[in-house]
């Protein structure tokens, strides 16, 4: 644990060099995606950012250099159900409503494909799909049987394509290291979704010492309980680093 703390106060201070970019590439029906590519070594494995509903990639502005201290590139992606947050817009999403195509949250799952076949034919390497709400959902659709796919963090997953999806249909025998965080009114919620994942693959974490937030922003440092979830997430990533 004296580990894990140290890494958690390395996080927070040591600075060190990376190359920020904006990116694009193709969802299957040919829109854009646009996304923030933030890069410490075009060799390592890449964690794949998703947003929640109404957001953009803007979602991990101050997360997702604290996660490239982990050993990871991070690829923030702008999908095309959201509008922004953070003072950055969501371009997928207005490309989208401009070419009139769909924008429901199912119309997404589209360019999460998109984004793990990018990165995996960058690094060769599996990617680490990390959602949001909605996206975090969608993550763990689509990480089960997928070789290009680690592992899975995903922040407040739920149900949120009833009738057209059941999500909990696709999670019984779910074979990926997934780790989910969530508030502790959702935590109740979490344990039900969650009860077809294996207890040797899912690590679900709420906070102690607040009521926590929904989606990502729990890791913002706006969040009293912020540091609980970095520490968990922490903890996450050294096990599946050790193949465990």
């Amino acid at each position: 644990m004296k580990k894990i703390i140290l890494s958690l106060l390395i996080l927070s201070s040591v600075s060190f060099s990376f190359s920020q970019d904006k990116v694009t590439f193709k969802s299957a029906d040919s829109l854009t995606i646009y996304a923030n590519l933030y890069e410490i070594d075009e060799n390592a494995p890449y964690i794949l950012l998703f947003h929640q509903a109404g957001y953009s990639k803007g979602e991990y502005k101050a997360s997702a250099i604290k996660l490239l201290k982990l050993g990871y590139n991070c690829l923030a992606v702008d999908l095309r159900s959201g509008e922004g947050v953070n003072f950055v817009q969501n371009e997928t999403a207005k490309e989208a409503k401009e070419k009139g195509l769909p924008t429901d949250y199912l119309d997404a799952e589209q360019d999460i494909v998109a984004a793990i076949d990018y990165a995996y034919k960058i690094s060769g390497k599996p990617v680490v799909l990390f959602g949001s709400s909605y996206s975090a959902s969608l993550c763990l659709k689509n990480a089960r049987s997928n070789d290009k796919v680690k592992a899975v963090v995903a922040f407040s997953p739920g149900e949120y394509f009833q009738p057209k999806l059941i999500l909990k249909d696709f999670l019984t025998g779910f074979d990926k290291p997934v780790f989910v965080a969530c508030s502790q009114r959702e935590y109740t919620y979490m344990t039900d979704l969650l009860a077809g994942i294996p207890d040797n693959k899912k690590s679900v974490f709420k906070p102690q010492d607040g009521p926590g937030e929904h989606g990502s922003k729990a890791l913002w440092k706006e969040n009293p309980s912020s540091n609980e979830y970095w520490l968990a997430l922490l903890l996450f990533f050294k096990t599946i680093e050790n193949g465990q």
